[in-house]
């Protein structure tokens, strides 16, 4: 239940802190008291919209705060707007998200708002209603996680149906380039010892060419180099006994002459390897040609990009076929799924049809008691052919006040007809949800006289269950509820603010008999605001 809201520079308000009983709180004042300015604070600690304009001192910051107790432990809702306009939430001191403050704030406490009516004509209310008259809540969860595998299972599949259809687009030019990359049979650094090889067998003949001139400056016409350099070794070593400074140069000659006939000897060996070989030419620059076109289409600059290439193509095209496995997994994923949302549908749909005579005839026996004698209500069920989100069912509330024959209800309801019959609603959802605290925001609106008294009853009867706060502009109402809150607007520093306080004894007998008269209140009005009260009094003990 709510046991306390405080509210800092909120609109009108400057200051309040409340404290609410339980049971039945009547909360009531004249029009433009300020009593929708405190369901909007209400609201926002709830999670509602902020807005900067909501502060009465734009210097200051908003404080709203509700206090629940659930389970006998305090739940402190806070939400503070600052004059910049930034929001911040907390649960039990702890920061908290709008969303987690309306997702918790939404188990302790249902705002019925007076637009509310409109529900009634939405499809989605009347499910719920149906589900919870029913006990469906549990079945309906379960098919809904049913639904969103099955969801994601066919999002997925169609994605991956759509990948493969356009890979196999590209699947024959991908696997054309592929087999070029194959064939060519690449590998890295060959690129660099083909330009060589080329380079040597392109330029072989003039190589042999030199290799023939060396030999010839060796060997010579007048006899070869060595020989003559013996014959210069000899020559000195006969003056060597006159001039033993020679020898050194003898020497050096035959050092000379030694290393020449290496070099002589070694250029011939190699030179015989030398070989003009024009069809080996001809297969390397045919695999050189073939090495630069590929580098010139796929517009790289080594092979060993060209072989990144050829495995990248390799990966995609098994991608591919992994893809088609992926795909067939998938299949049997979604024929999975939507056998089990079959099932839950089906389990959802006998448990509706199981409560729909009975929610049929408890809400049009409580609308009948609401001085609707002759009023018929109906839950239509039909099963659609596939199921949805919700399972597999369209469901719709009939109506009919006059005998004029069943239509839905938001086509054939009066405001005041869809008053009641939204009460006796929230009665059986209070009943049924467990809901610990239920605001009514002249949910009475469009009746009056002894209609009023009746929905008074009823409202009264569920705060005997849980706490009920039920704002109200009719006595017959005011009258039945176990404590007694009035709005109202006094001058303040600032001029005119919203204050609210507790009434009992004269002054709620007062403030009956001005509901009762207006401002003027007469004799009588007092009279029939005393008969209220008793009235009402013996009838709640």
């Amino acid at each position: 239940m709510l046991k306390r809201l405080l509210i800092e520079n909120y609109a009108l308000i400057d200051h309040l802190d409340i404290l609410f009983p339980g049971g039945l709180v009547i909360i009531t004042g004249e029009t433009g008291a300020g009593k929708s300015i405190l369901l909007g604070a209400l609201s926002l600690v709830l999670g509602g919209r902020s807005d900067v304009s909501v502060l009465s001192d734009p210097s200051r910051n908003c404080v709203v705060e509700a206090v629940f107790e659930e389970e006998g432990k305090e739940r402190i809702f806070r939400r503070v707007i600052t004059p910049q306009g930034r929001s911040r939430g907390f649960m039990d001191d702890e920061p908290a998200s709008v969303e987690m403050l309306r997702a918790e704030a939404g188990r302790l406490v249902d705002v019925h708002a007076q637009h509310q009516q409109l529900l009634l004509s939405e499809r989605d209310f009347q499910r719920t209603v149906l589900d919870c008259y029913a006990g469906a809540r549990e079945a309906y969860s379960l098919h809904q996680q049913h639904y969103q595998e099955w969801l994601e299972a066919r999002n997925a599949l169609q994605e991956l149906e759509a990948r493969v259809a356009a890979s196999d687009q590209e699947r024959d030019y991908l696997t054309f380039q592929y087999k070029q990359l194959e064939t060519a049979a690449l590998r890295e650094g060959e690129l660099e010892e083909l330009d060589a090889e080329q380079r040597r067998l392109a330029h072989s003949e003039a190589v042999q060419e030199q290799l023939s001139r060396v030999e010839q400056l060796f060997e010579g016409t007048d006899g070869s180099l060595e020989s003559r350099l013996k014959e210069a070794a000899a020559a000195l070593a006969r003056i060597t006994p006159f001039f033993p400074e020679f020898e050194a140069f003898g020497d050096r000659i035959e050092s000379a002459r030694i290393e020449l006939k290496d070099i002589r000897d070694e250029v011939s060996v190699r030179g015989e390897k030398v070989q003009y070989d024009p069809r080996r030419l001809e297969e390397v620059e045919s695999r050189l040609a073939v090495i630069h076109g590929l580098l010139r289409k796929f517009n790289v600059a080594t092979e060993a990009e060209l072989i990144v290439l050829r495995d990248q193509l390799s990966d995609k095209l098994g991608a591919g076929l992994d893809d088609r496995q992926a795909c067939e997994r998938l299949r049997k994923r979604v024929e999975e799924t939507a056998a089990a949302c079959g099932e839950s549908a089906a389990a959802l749909h006998a448990l509706r049809e199981k409560a729909v005579p009975g929610l049929s005839a408890l809400l049009q026996r409580q609308v009948r008691a609401l001085e609707l004698p002759r009023a018929r209500f109906a839950v239509q069920l039909e099963t659609r052919p596939q199921w949805g989100p919700d399972g597999s069912d369209e469901i719709c509330f009939l109506f009919d006040a006059n005998d004029r024959g069943m239509q839905a209800l938001s086509k054939c309801a009066s405001g005041g007809e869809l008053s009641r019959i939204m009460l006796c609603i929230k009665a059986l959802l209070a009943e049924y949800q467990g809901m610990p605290t239920l605001i009514f925001d002249e949910i009475d609106n469009g009746v009056s006289g002894s209609v009023a008294e009746k929905m008074g009853r009823l409202i009264a009867d569920m705060g005997r269950r849980m706490q009920v706060m039920a704002i109200t502009h009719l006595p017959q109402v005011a009258s039945q509820g176990d404590a007694h809150l009035l709005v109202y607007k006094e001058d303040g520093p600032q001029g005119l603010r919203t204050a609210i306080r507790s009434l009992a004894g004269e002054d709620r007998l007062r403030e009956i008999a001005r509901m009762l008269s207006g401002a003027d209140i007469t004799p009588e009005a007092l009279a029939n605001a005393r008969v209220l009260l008793e009235r009402n009094k013996s009838n709640n003990y």
